[in-house]
């Protein structure tokens, strides 16, 4: 069975994850859900460098999971949002959640807890 065969079935999850996978992606289209933020509520909210941010949002936006909007008015505001296609994702988001939930809940108490001598 060749490599293309055995990962025919998880092409559109390997797919999706190249779309959305960084841990800044993720980051910011989670923090976007629902609202609209400047880009210096962004950079406090997430804790991302000016740069990695202004990236990470030029990029959302060309894939189109992301607007921009400007005011004009002194000083001129720039706003982000979630599209229809990011805000399509917060379910995902929300499944993700229950699931680190259910199952990395315990792995990190069973880790942090103190090792007892027999």
């Amino acid at each position: 069975m060749s490599a293309e065969t055995r990962n025919e079935g998880a092409c559109p999850i390997v797919e999706s994850l190249e779309q959305i996978g960084s841990q800044w992606r993720l980051v910011i289209l989670h923090d976007l859900h629902g609202t609209e933020k400047r880009f210096n509520e962004l950079k406090r909210s997430t804790d991302a460098s000016s740069r990695t941010l202004s990236r990470v949002l030029d990029d959302l936006q060309e894939m189109g999971f992301v607007t921009r909007r400007m005011e004009e008015d002194a000083p001129v505001a720039t706003y982000y949002r979630l599209t229809e296609k990011g805000e399509s994702l917060c379910p995902v988001f929300q499944e993700i959640e229950q699931w680190a939930e259910d199952w990395l809940g315990e792995d990190v108490e069973a880790d942090a807890e103190p090792a007892t001598a027999d």
